[in-house]
């Protein structure tokens, strides 16, 4: 189990200009990942080190952003003036979380720009909606080259994330202790003056730290 990305909802101003305004703040471009067709959304990607990225997700104008869990997080959260949706975990094998949560996890998709399709199964969205520090589980089906974060220059990563909510709980929610997928990067919990979930991350670049 590792931290695979943050996903960061786009607000009024839209997809573009979303991932604009953050790029400039951490001085690298993000890039058009694609539409998710089973979700009614679409994102554009920052790669970083270690196998991790950040995601800006819009939803579409589709019925599918309706049905599904994830485009019904994304619509919600971007209806609120955008922001910090969650984070997600990769494991190897996503059966044991399909156990422990008694439910079954649901194939994703996305056609880059390229052409190339990446596929994955993921679980655990309605658990972020309902207690958004809570992280959703993803298992990749595609080779490591091909994941999200390809293309990093090394030069950017994730230093630390603010999180408001009780580590207790999310270790509860994993199955293992929560330091389990963050031992690479610094976690602040913060006691929720209101909704819990991501606050802020913190970004290490060549001119320093940014806070986003």
């Amino acid at each position: 189990m590792r931290l695979d990305h943050l996903s960061y909802a786009a607000g009024p101003d839209g997809l573009a200009s979303t991932a604009a305004r953050l790029g400039a703040a951490i001085g690298r471009e993000f890039v058009d990942g694609g539409v998710h067709p089973r979700f009614g959304t679409r994102n554009m990607i920052l790669p970083l080190t270690d196998c991790t990225y950040l995601e800006v997700v819009e939803a579409l104008d589709h019925p599918a952003s309706d049905k599904a869990p994830f485009g019904q997080a994304v619509k919600a959260r971007s209806a609120l003036g955008g922001g910090w949706l969650g984070w997600a975990v990769a494991v190897p094998d996503i059966t044991t979380v399909e156990r422990r949560l008694g439910r079954p996890a649901v194939p994703g998709s996305r056609h880059r720009p390229d052409g190339t399709e990446l596929r994955w199964k993921q679980i655990g969205i309605n658990g972020l909606i309902a207690d958004p520090q809570l992280p959703f589980f993803l298992q990749w089906d595609v080779p490591t080259e091909l994941h999200p974060s390809t293309g990093a220059d090394g030069t950017v990563s994730l230093a630390g994330i603010e999180i408001a909510g009780d580590p207790q709980r999310v270790s509860e929610w994993l199955g293992e202790t929560v330091e389990a997928p963050l031992e690479d990067v610094k976690v602040e919990w913060v006691a929720p003056h209101g909704t819990p979930g991501i606050l802020a991350a913190q970004v290490l670049t060549p001119d320093g730290i940014v806070r986003i």
